[in-house]
């Protein structure tokens, strides 16, 4: 053979010489996620802190998402698009809701509640985030503000996700000083005209009541509105082109004179405090997901290694992918123990902001790691949804950022450690600026 014939041979057998458009070639492929992996994460026994009850729920929540949203996930994440058809079946899981007690809602114990949040986003993270927002914003803003007949009213049917709910506080121009709000209420006969501009606003696209939070143009204070969709002046429009948690419909919210009667205004809302108490919660429910997310990392490249073979062995018969795999496994203990005592610290009426904001910074910079090394270990693999870490190393950009930046988040603890706020540079003297 001459060194011609060599070179055609190679490149007649070259993996650049892709095949036609329209004909496939099946290549051995290691199980995608949508057949989603056994827990292998739980390495130091979670459910022997917990309670029978906590146990029940963990294992009803995982075997809905592993059964009914694994094998629909990365279709709906790739097209951005809701899969409004799976919301029944995450209603009949009785966790909308979490730790409200009465109006139909489950009272689960915070652990519970925060376990149930991490098998959702175990398995997606979008499901997760969807149900936070429904849950732990919306609805626990009602139950903590909401008038008794508010209560009795909007809380049944958000219970059973029949209604869905979502929660309106962040504006284009403020980022991270959501104190600074420019949304205006202005008191009128009989209500209130809401004026202003929401943005990244989860599940507001669909959503039937919209928990919004305007500047009382009289006090100066911050107040709380239930807002019903397609009340005239209020428009909705989707934020396209997200990277991370794609199923989720986050929008950009339009309020242009939109009147609210006095019987929809959230009594128990009257300064920025009052957004902080909803806060405190759903940090510790935000805590979880970067955990049930890592789980679910870990879950995905602990099957991997052990199906995909290279040079003639396992992927994990390799030194190097053993100790990534053991890296991933230590963070994601010692993220499930931080989270589990955060629980205990609200449970017991100990828990402060610090530590609510330090659960949530330091766990998210945890699952970026654990995310990175995920990916590092499927190789190509790792970067098509199909295998799940992808997908979750995208979702997790935007849980680094909301409910508090990890910046934001670890200057809360600073200002609770020192006693010192540093949010704000120091006023610069009349003899610095000469």
């Amino acid at each position: 053979m001459t060194k011609q014939d060599d070179l055609e041979q190679n490149a007649n057998t070259s993996y650049f010489n892709l095949p036609p458009l329209g004909i496939s070639i099946a290549f051995p492929q290691a199980t995608p996620a949508s057949i989603f992996p056994p827990c292998a994460s739980d390495y130091y026994q979670l459910d022997d802190l917990l309670t029978p009850e906590e146990q029940a729920v963990r294992m009803k929540v995982r075997a809905c998402m592993e059964q009914e949203i694994a094998p629909i996930m990365t279709e709906y994440w790739e097209k951005a698009k809701f899969p409004f058809h799976v919301i029944p079946k995450l209603g009949a899981l009785r966790i909308a809701g979490g730790t409200i007690k009465g109006y139909g809602c489950p009272g689960l114990s915070i652990t519970g509640s925060a376990l149930a949040t991490a098998e959702v986003a175990r398995v997606d993270a979008s499901c997760s985030t969807f149900i936070l927002v429904h849950s732990s914003l919306a609805m626990l803003t009602i139950a903590f503000c909401g008038s008794e007949e508010q209560k009795q009213k909007y809380l049944p049917s958000l219970a059973q996700l029949k209604t869905v709910g979502c929660w309106a506080l962040t504006e284009p121009d403020i980022g991270s000083d959501a104190s600074a709000l420019k949304t205006t209420a202005t008191k009128v006969e009989g209500g209130w005209i809401l004026k202003g501009q929401k943005r990244w606003i989860g599940n507001s696209t669909f959503a039937d009541l919209l928990v919004i939070f305007a500047r009382n143009t009289a006090t100066n204070q911050i107040n709380g509105f239930i807002v019903k969709k397609d009340t005239p002046g209020l428009t909705a429009t989707k934020i396209e082109n997200k990277i991370g948690l794609r199923i989720v419909q986050n929008g950009d919210i339009l309020l242009k004179n939109v009147f609210i009667a006095d019987k929809d205004r959230l009594p128990g809302v009257d300064s920025f405090q009052d957004t902080n108490k909803i806060l405190a919660v759903s940090r510790v429910m935000v805590a979880w997901q970067p955990i049930g997310i890592s789980m679910g990392i870990y879950d995905m490249c602990h099957r991997y290694l052990k199906e995909r073979k290279q040079f003639g062995a396992p992927l994990a018969a390799f030194q190097i992918n053993q100790q990534k795999l053991v890296h991933m496994l230590g963070n994601i203990q010692a993220m499930i123990l931080i989270g589990w005592r955060l629980c205990k610290l609200y449970e017991s009426g100990k828990m402060t902001p610090g530590q609510a904001s330090l659960g949530k910074s330091w766990i998210t910079l945890k699952a970026r790691e654990t995310a990175a090394i995920g990916r590092e270990l499927l190789g190509g693999n790792g970067i098509l949804a199909d295998f799940l870490v992808a997908k979750a190393f995208c979702d997790l950009e935007p849980i680094y950022t909301y409910e508090g930046t990890y910046d934001i988040n670890s200057l809360i603890t600073g200002r609770e450690i020192t006693g010192i706020a540093s949010f704000k540079p120091a006023a610069s003297s009349k003899r610095s600026r000469l």
